[in-house]
């Protein structure tokens, strides 16, 4: 039961729209469906390791690190606003690439990076965790003990895992339906979107909220 709900916790959590989706949603398209994936699966990992780390009672870790909340506040809106912005550079001198019976795919490691920063700069993300490790053992929805924790953990990571999977096929599969410049106006929206969000962090910020 607790793995229905752990599964459940982690596709819901990835489901709505931030800064980490609008991240593999651009990765997706600017790279191909093994790059998009390959944040996707970070970000998956992360969420599993999170959930992990509030489950086995090691909350010090994640309070002592909201204690400098204001701090990374400033370098997730830093983080948004380089993404942003990269965004927009690529939207400009975004070209088809010559798509050639035996091109070699070059792999790179910079979605699995980007998707870090994001993920480690948002406290609210440590504050999230600790709610749901908060909630399930409160209510006995799951049994004391390190592999019970184990178990719920990787049930979260794996519906995170599932709806990534999902976004970056839906995207991957339209990709090469849509045209060069539709491409572009695509990738100023994503981002124009995480500048957005970088602008609302700094605001939050400068309010104290």
């Amino acid at each position: 039961m607790f793995i229905l709900i752990g599964f459940l916790i982690g596709f819901l959590a990835a489901v709505p729209v931030g800064p980490v989706n609008i991240y593999i949603i651009s990765q997706t398209l600017k790279r191909d469906f093994f790059h998009g994936m390959l944040a996707g699966l970070t970000t998956a990992l992360l969420d599993l390791t999170y959930c992990l780390v509030a489950l086995v009672g090691f909350f010090h870790i994640s309070v002592n690190i909201i204690n400098y909340g204001y701090w990374l506040k400033i370098a997730a809106g830093l983080v948004l606003l380089f993404l942003g912005l990269k965004l927009f550079h690529d939207a400009r001198v975004f070209k088809f690439r010559v798509r050639e019976k035996d091109a070699v795919i070059i792999k790179s490691p910079r979605p699995l990076l980007g998707v870090f920063l994001l993920y480690i700069s948002n406290p609210s993300l440590y504050a999230f965790w600790i709610a749901v490790a908060g909630f399930v053992t409160a209510h006995g929805l799951l049994r004391k003990g390190f592999w019970p924790a184990v178990f719920f953990a990787l049930s979260c990571g794996l519906g995170a895992m599932v709806w990534y999977f999902f976004l970056v096929r839906i995207v991957s599969h339209y990709q090469a339906k849509i045209q060069e410049n539709t491409f572009k106006k695509l990738l100023w929206a994503l981002g124009i979107m995480l500048i957005g969000f970088s602008l609302f962090t700094f605001f939050k910020v400068l309010t104290g909220k």
